[in-house]
């Protein structure tokens, strides 16, 4: 056999280590599209799935990458990405003036003003001491109390509180048992607009507020035991006045002053306890109202619809595809994002936040917190760090996934119009994260 001349065998060696270069993403797609060919769950609904190498700035592998998915909660990265850019630091809670003997204030969509997990109460303590006289004036947003989309006759659902200006305590009243089977309501000030209906009786004890009035209808029958039940409030300018009246133990009145650009702005809390507050429980109220907080800190009305379209402008013009986003939490079905839009915008999280720790802490994490806690095995070195969404028909789940060799890759798996149980559709998309974990 005749020697190959030099050239040819220099060739061959670069060529090989071309390949072993480009290799390993090659290995993990065809093994990854594998994985998605040989599922018998997924080809029963649409999915699609994107698979990307931060560090190559590649994508490994795409399914149905840049066709529209129903994105329900995963919209709230969008909504947590804005908050990066406009509020680093810190929430604001009122603006306000001083006028002779009074105190002037408007409210900025702050959904930490006596939260209750988060408890903020800068505001409220800076309202509390003044020695002026206190006057709310309303009026600053000019969105419906619904976001675009959302299903109304969700209206009593605890993930589904109205929005305004001046949100208190969640938006939302709570009944609890209290001892010896009494009820016990929180705010105490909406306990005269309970009233008992026999008609109740024979479904499971379940509290119903009318649609447009905060009466709240509930059986005649013993509250259970552990009974915890959050009910939204119907929000009015009123009611707000009467809440802050309760719970400063103070008189308030109510101005029609518009607020001037000169206002002084009190702060709440810091806004990475407010995103760690949306992220972990998927916090709907939070999203919605932390959309308003950014328009205040832009100079627009709060509006939702004129903040989305000013943050798509100036932060989310180079995505992939363009977006169609319509509210914070991602309770509207007119919300629709590709997967590779999703990881673009994970990408441009990553690069914002700057501290892979400080980012995994604010996300849920598999088997370990938020609403992936219970998604994957517990443990404490989770390998998926990201974001659920889910409405019915419709599952999510998109982030970061830490491979057995250290990789950080960035995902998006969507699936929407199944009929299957959600459980399914969350035990298969587990079953290909752990896949590319274990192997990669």
């Amino acid at each position: 056999m005749q020697n190959r001349p030099k050239h040819l065998i220099l060739l061959t060696f670069l060529l090989a280590i071309c390949f072993a270069a480009c290799s390993p993403n090659k290995i993990i797609a065809r093994k990854v599209g594998n994985e998605f060919k040989k599922s018998e769950i997924i080809r029963q609904y649409h999915t699609g799935f994107a698979l990307y190498d931060k560090d190559k700035k590649k994508m490994i592998y795409e399914k149905d990458a840049n066709t529209y998915y129903t994105p329900a909660s995963n919209t709230k990265l969008f909504t947590f990405y804005a908050g990066l850019k406009i509020i680093p630091d810190s929430i604001p809670s009122l603006r306000y003036i001083e006028r002779g003997d009074s105190l002037i204030f408007w409210g900025t969509g702050d959904p930490s003003f006596l939260q209750t997990q988060l408890k903020g109460t800068n505001a409220f303590n800076f309202l509390k001491k003044s020695a002026k006289k206190l006057f709310f004036s309303p009026g600053r947003y000019t969105g419906d109390f619904y976001g675009d989309g959302w299903q109304w006759d969700d209206y009593n659902s605890y993930y589904q509180p109205e929005i305004n200006e001046l949100p208190i305590m969640d938006n939302v009243v709570l009944v609890s048992a209290a001892r010896a089977g009494e009820m016990k309501i929180s705010p105490l000030s909406f306990a005269s607009c309970f009233v008992k209906d026999s008609t109740l009786n024979e479904r499971p004890f379940n509290v119903v507020r009318d649609f447009n009035a905060n009466v709240f209808k509930i059986p005649t029958t013993a509250i259970p035991e552990k009974t915890n039940q959050f009910v939204p409030y119907k929000v009015s300018t009123v009611n707000t006045v009467n809440l802050l009246m309760d719970t400063l133990k103070r008189i308030v009145g109510i101005s029609d002053l518009k607020m001037p650009s000169t206002a002084k702005t009190i702060f709440n809390m810091k806004s990475d306890s407010v995103f760690k507050e949306m992220l972990l429980p998927s916090d709907n109220f939070i999203a919605e109202h932390l959309l308003l907080t950014y328009a205040d800190r832009l100079g627009l009305p709060l509006n939702t619809s004129k903040v989305i379209s000013y943050i798509e402008k100036q932060y989310l013009s180079n995505l992939p595809d363009k977006i169609k986003w319509v509210d914070g939490s991602g309770l509207s079905r007119g919300n629709l994002f590709t997967p590779r839009d999703i990881v673009a915008l994970l990408e441009l999280i990553y690069v914002e936040v700057n501290d892979q720790k400080k980012l995994f802490d604010l996300l849920p994490a598999g088997g370990k917190s938020g609403t992936l806690r219970n998604a994957y095995p517990k443990t404490d070195q989770p390998f998926v760090f990201g974001k659920t969404g889910s409405l019915s028909n419709n599952h999510n789940q998109s982030g970061y996934v830490v491979t057995k060799k250290g990789r950080v890759l960035i995902f998006s798996f969507m699936n929407n119009n199944f009929i299957l149980p959600t459980a399914d559709v969350r035990k298969e998309m587990v079953r290909i994260m752990t896949f590319i974990h274990d192997k990669f």
